[in-house]
Parts: C-alpha cells; structure tokens; sequence
C-alpha cells in the first residue's frame, strides 16, 4: 500500500496532460480508500498519518533520485511519459479496492447499522473448536475408595479423595473419552478513537473459570444428554479506553492483560476487575512494558475482601534482519484473604467463619494443600460437611522469557520458558495457622517448551510442532487458575506435552496434543515422614479441529 501511494504521489509530478488525469482520480481513490479504513476503525488515524508521510518521503526520494529531463532544442524540458493502458489501470483500481475489503475482512469486521457520528465501528470475531479427548489412567493410581489412606485434617484433592461415599473411582483409575464443543463469539464496537466496548458470548457452565468446554450428552439443564440446549454464558463483558498513546485501561471482564502461561493461567481465563497497561518505546528495537491490576475474587460480605492485585513488568527486543524478538516479564500476583480461617467454637455462635474462609469446590481444580477448617467443637464432624480451606498464602513471582528466532520466514523456533515460585508458603506458617505440620509439598513450579514452525496457523499448509516439560508443585501457583487439562487440571503433577497443528484451509486447522502427567507430592499430605504415598498418573489425548472468523 505505502508503495503503491508513493507511485501515485510522484507521478502528477512526471506526468501531463491525459495520463496526469487518470493519475489524479487514482491518486484521489487511494486516498479516499485510506480515509475509509481510518473511519472504519481498520487503523488508527495516527497510523494512516505515519503511512502518507513515509510514502511523501518515498516519493520525494524517488524524484531526486530521478535522472536529469532531456532538454529540446527549443531549451524546453522533454518529458516522456509512459503509457498506461486502461485495462491495467482497471486493474490497479480492483487490486486497491479487494485489498482493502481483505483487510476489512481479516478484521472480523462488518459495519454496523448504527454507527456513531464518530465513525463507530462494530467487529465480530470468534472461534469454533470440536474434540475428541482420550483419557487413559495408569493402571497402578491409587484408588479413589481406599479410605484408609485419608485423615480427616488434610488433603490435595478434595474432590477425589473425599470422605463421602460417592462414586469417585472415576477421577483415578477408570479410563474416559468424551467429545467436547467450545464456540465462542466476540463484538467489539470502537464508540471513539479512544473508548471501545466489548461483548463476548461462550459455551461451558459457571462452575469453574478456566474451561469454556461444553461436553456432548451431558446438555445445559435439569436433564442431562439427549440432545438438550447447551448453556451460553457471558465470558467478556468490558469497556477499554485510551486517554494516552501506549496507555490503555480495561475494566469489567477482559481478556488476561498478563504475559505468561498456562504454568500460571489456563488459556480460557479471563479477568474481572481492572487493570491498566502501558507501552513506551525505548528506540527503534527496545519497547518497555507494565501491566497492573486489581481483581476481587469474592464479594465482601461473603469471603473476608479476597481479592488478587497484580503488576508486571518487561521489555520486549527486536533484533536481526529477520525481525527475531526476545520478550521477558516479571510478574508479582499477590492473593488477599485467600487462606483458610480454622473456625473456633466462637466462630459458630452465628458468624460462620468457615463459610466464609473455604476453599469451595465450585471453583478449586486439585494439588493445593487444604485444612479442614470446620471446629470439631461445632459438633460437626460428618464428612459430607467437611470444608476446605487454603492451608497457604499466595504471593506468586514469576518470570516468563519467550526467544522468536525467526529462521526463514514463516518458519520460526520459538522457545518459552515460565518460573513461578509462591513467597507466601512455608511449612512453619502452615503449622501456626492449622494447627498440622506438614512434610511435604512444594512452591515451586517451572515449564520449558520449543515450538518450530508458523507461529499462527492461519493458511492452508501452514503447520508447527512443539514439545514442552512443566513441573509444577502443590503451592506454587492457586490450583484454581491453572491449566485444566495436564494431569486433569490443577498443580502438584509433572510431565511432557508433545503437539502439532496443521492448516487445512484458511483459518480452518487441525491439531493433536499428547499430555503425559505424574504426581509431585502425594495427595494426602505426610506429616512429619508419616503417610502412605499416592499414585496418579494420567495420559491425555487430544484432538482438535478448529475453525475461527
């Protein structure tokens, strides 16, 4: 585009008289075409400025580089222009015009029928994704049934290894395929250059924040399977606004403004509260950033303010003439209010302070070292009402690194590598808060990965492969936000991950993930050397078709 406005700015000038003419309508319906893309909110009215003046320089460049105008016998100039058919004209114009319907296109977006004065612009975007998932356990996990290995006071898996008698066997020795749906769409209208709002509507329940995956047969209501609706809930609801350049707002639920991975955050995340982001370019390689948020995670007159405040900082570095990029980020995530409260015998004179300080089932995944906080003293002491709580604080650091190596264009090797450790744990402060001293368990949690390949599968044949190892320890992160597919969901697992994508047509892909996953430290914690270790392992198989607009 910027070379074919330098042409056309340069060539009035070498012009005359008919091939002038076509020049200037031509000229007139690029820019006009620019206006539109700047209207339409396809790009930014600084960046179709930055794009004139670079073509104004092109184009001035190209003219003193020129050669010097025959001069006639008369003394006068000779220009010679060349002649430009019609039919090549015809096409320069269709060639303009169906790149900037491409583009419009790409955007994922479609203009609105009430749009703003201010040249308001509504996209719609999304995805849709079909699984097939093959879940096979290893034939040696520990049952699920096999009480004697529990103690009342302490656990990793409450939902597994619980006390009641449900049918748990499932969650740790009997294999599993299922099918699975996830369709997700996105509207997201630009009200002014700097405010813009956004809706997106997904599939999945509301018992769990990390998946938007809908299971095939087990429907959206009252009765299960037999071809009943699915459930759409709201998964963003947001407004962003841009006072600044490189300074941008969010607040409501939003996508995670955090770099990282899914070692920290699973990849269907996203927030609720507010953060803010900033971009300032060092030079033209070096672009510093920093992100900070706070985010309740409970409403107050329920759980105690819990809350997360976050803040996260790094650089990002363009080098080489193949554009390769080395980004690194350092993030604090600090949890308000997140522990668990043992209750007293004063606490259930009315007040209930194990309500409000549990770690519900609704939302934990498995791995964190939780407390029985209910008072034996309560006079409650049957399994079914037992209430976990964190037997941890958590203020996680974590360090993330990912290297670009452009090695020939589109193949990239892109390496990624994620450190977490969670300040806030330590077995003495279990002891003082619990009451139980704890032997086992960990803070800390790494993962490497390489990835070779395109970095986007976005056209027919385009393909990557990547092979990852992650350890993550029982404390390291909150269970409830992490991964909710290695080793079934939540922390305390360790593994590799072997996958692939390949581009069946344009924004059309398959893709296979392989995960292999392990214990860390047993579920039920060991006190002072003594308890039964637990087996838990799982292999997960994972194919995909996936399509996005």
């Amino acid at each position: 585009m910027v070379l074919l406005i330098t042409t056309l700015m340069a060539g009035p000038q070498l012009a005359q008289a008919q091939e002038r003419e076509d020049l200037e309508k031509l000229r007139a319906t690029v820019l006009s075409l620019v206006s539109t893309l700047v209207k339409n909110g396809v790009m930014s009215r600084s960046q179709a400025d930055a794009m004139m003046r670079d073509a104004q320089r092109a184009a001035q460049t190209q003219l003193a580089a020129a050669p010097p105008p025959d001069i006639g016998a008369d003394g006068k100039k000779i220009v010679r222009v060349p002649y430009v058919p019609e039919a090549v004209r015809t096409q320069m114009r269709e060639q303009i015009t169906a790149e900037v319907l491409a583009s419009t296109r790409g955007s994922g977006g479609t203009e609105s029928a009430g749009a703003s004065e201010a040249g308001g612009r509504l996209k719609i975007f999304g995805d849709i994704r079909l699984r097939g998932e093959a879940i096979r356990q290893g034939s040696g996990n520990t049952a699920a049934t096999d009480y004697s290995l529990g103690q009342p006071n302490l656990t990793r898996a409450a939902d597994v290894w619980g006390y009641t008698f449900s049918d748990l066997k499932a969650d740790t020795q009997e294999d599993l395929d299922r099918t699975r749906v996830r369709a997700r769409i996105g509207f997201q209208f630009a009200v002014t250059e700097e405010v813009t709002a956004g809706l997106t509507l997904s599939t999945g329940g509301v018992t769990g924040p990390t998946s938007t995956n809908q299971t095939m047969a087990s429907g959206g209501g009252q009765t299960p399977g037999f071809f009943n609706k699915y459930a759409v809930t709201v998964d963003r609801a947001f407004l962003s606004l841009e006072p600044l350049k490189g300074l941008r707002l969010n607040g409501g639920r939003f996508a995670n403004p955090f770099m990282g991975t899914d070692l920290v955050w699973a990849d269907d995340l996203n927030f609720e509260g507010f953060a803010a982001s900033y971009k300032m370019p060092l030079d033209s390689q070096w672009t510093g950033f920093a992100t900070a948020g706070w985010f309740p995670l409970s409403f107050k007159g329920q759980a105690n303010q819990r809350s997360l405040t976050a803040i996260q900082g790094g650089v990002d570095w363009r080098f080489g003439t193949r554009a390769n990029a080395l980004k690194v980020a350092m993030a604090l995530y600090d949890y308000n209010g997140i522990e668990g409260i043992k209750e007293t015998a004063l606490d259930t004179q009315g007040r209930n302070y194990a309500v409000r300080s549990e770690y519900g089932s609704n939302y934990r995944q498995r791995g964190n070292t939780l407390f029985r906080v209910n008072s034996d003293l309560a006079g409650d002491t049957e399994a079914k009402s037992t209430k976990w709580g964190l037997a941890s604080g958590f203020r996680e650091l974590d360090l993330t690194a990912v290297l670009d190596l452009n090695l020939y264009d589109p193949i990239h090797l892109v390496l990624t590598g994620d450190v977490v450790i969670n300040m806030d744990y330590g077995r003495n402060k279990i002891k003082r808060k619990t009451g139980l001293r704890v032997s086992d368990g960990s803070d800390l949690g790494y993962l490497v990965k390489a990835q070779i390949g395109m970095p986007v599968i976005a056209q027919t044949a385009d393909w990557n492969l990547s092979l990852g190892y992650r350890q993550l320890g029982s404390d390291a992160v909150l269970d409830a936000f992490t991964s909710s597919d290695f080793g079934r969901g939540g922390t305390n697992n360790k593994g590799f991950t072997l996958a692939g994508s390949y581009g069946l047509w344009k924004n059309t892909w398959l893709s296979a993930r392989w995960m292999s996953s392990d214990l860390v430290d047993s579920m039920v914690p060991s006190q002072a050397g003594v308890g039964k270790r637990t087996k838990f392992s799982v292999d997960t198989l994972q194919l995909d078709l996936n399509a996005r607009f």
